[in-house]
């Protein structure tokens, strides 16, 4: 299957790329909650190791990952990407090893998450880098877009197909699975061909030192990224605070059964495939300035709904309204901005500002998500989820507002 844009293919490069990310992305969402499930139903742990597990194991990663932008700034992205499927694979295909034999251990889960986590964000900052090589400057939003709905894809079909799979087979099964597709993935992507010019790294151990800290300050530095970067950090972490706040509620108070919970998450994300798709013709209709200060501030008026939840069909209607409206604008924003972000930086920014944007967003989203639940216990779940979405209408003041000129030496800021 190949891509195009009014009959003007993305070329079988970019095919063999979206490829690899469709087998991937679907392992993950295949075995989406098989770590938390593997916890607490076969090594019987409480809710504080499993919440440590996905807290610290997101931060740790993150904080592993700093040293990789740098490191995969000045290497081949290709050889990048390959590298960090195979880690992601071996460090997994560890677990479904270990199950049979009695060897399984919280520490073992603890220690996969963390490597998982630090690859995912290295994989991220290469392949970013890695698209920008790889499509021309016009179809960025078309790629990312894609990336985008294959995502969403997933997103809906993974769960409910993996909870049959756990229902079945055990949840060991799913994390198998997982393993496996990094693997078809890196086989994926060493088909693309074409030989890479990685950018040329400058000497000296004190400039490598200083290249930890580049990727903050190519963001710092241009005004516009600036305020996209708080503003989807903040975005981002506010929708999941929410999280394991509205699971508590919805399984325990409001007493859902978990397929309910499953299918008002779930069904929400066709809105995310939806808003996807209408990203280019928005883009191409309205222009990138307006289509992402559009949907970025709408996306930012749903979250606070969901404090209003109640029992029986009216509130599972409600948070599947509320959740589609959120994913929509978030599909329809998410690949204008990626695309915008990679048309501000040079060939030997990217991976190292794509790397400090995710070191962030996950060190941020962890410490607010352990903060947030200090919160609940402190006044009430409903009362957490309603400040989460009180601080989410205020986000889009961190949009760029007004037209903005960048540090010397950079691209332009957004244009109509």
């Amino acid at each position: 299957m190949g891509w195009s844009l009014g009959g003007r293919s993305l070329g079988p490069q970019f095919n063999w790329l979206w490829t690899a990310y469709a087998v991937s992305v679907a392992g993950t969402w295949l075995a989406w909650g098989g770590f938390p499930l593997i916890a607490v139903t076969v090594l019987h742990c409480g809710p504080a190791a499993v919440s440590l597990m996905m807290a610290g194991g997101l931060a740790a990663g993150a904080v592993a990952a700093i040293p990789m932008g740098p490191w995969a700034e000045f290497r081949a992205k290709r050889g990048v990407l390959i590298l960090m499927d195979l880690v992601r694979f071996a460090a997994i295909i560890t677990v479904p090893i270990a199950y049979p034999l009695g060897w399984l251990s919280y520490a073992q889960l603890l220690i996969v998450s963390i490597i998982v986590a630090t690859a995912n964000i290295t994989f991220t900052a290469a392949s970013g880098a890695y698209i920008k090589a790889l499509v021309p400057r016009e179809d960025l939003i078309t790629a990312n877009a894609v990336l985008e709905s294959t995502g969403w894809v997933a997103t809906i079909a993974g769960p409910p197909l993996g909870g049959m799979a756990i229902g079945l087979m055990g949840p060991v099964t799913t994390v198998l699975v997982d393993a496996v597709s990094y693997l078809l993935s890196a086989l994926g992507i060493g088909m693309i061909k074409g030989r890479e010019r990685p950018p040329t790294r400058a000497p000296g151990p004190s400039r490598r030192l200083a290249e930890l800290l580049d990727g903050w300050r190519f963001i710092l530095a241009h005004p516009t990224l600036l305020r996209l970067f708080l503003n989807t950090v903040l975005v981002n972490a506010m929708i999941m605070v929410s999280a394991p706040l509205m699971a508590f509620l919805m399984l325990g108070p409001l007493a859902y059964t978990p397929w309910q919970y499953g299918l008002a998450f779930g069904l929400p994300c066709v809105g995310g495939l939806v808003g996807s798709r209408l990203a280019r013709p928005l883009a191409a209709r309205l222009g990138q300035r307006t289509t992402i200060l559009a949907t970025g501030t709408l996306r930012a008026a749903w979250s606070l709904g969901l404090a209003f939840i109640g029992p029986g069909t009216p509130g599972l209607v409600l948070v599947i309204a509320v959740q589609f409206g959120l994913v929509l604008c978030c599909g329809a924003f998410n690949p204008v901005m990626a695309s915008f972000r990679l048309e501000q930086l040079a060939a030997d920014r990217v991976a190292r500002t794509l790397s400090a944007w995710s070191v962030t967003n996950s060190l941020t989203t962890a410490a607010l998500i352990a903060l947030w639940g200090l919160l609940a216990d402190m006044t009430s779940p409903r009362v957490a989820i309603a400040i989460a979405g009180i601080l989410m209408l205020a986000t889009p003041i961190l949009l760029p507002w007004r037209q903005m000129r960048p540090a010397a030496g950079l691209a332009p800021g957004l244009s109509s």
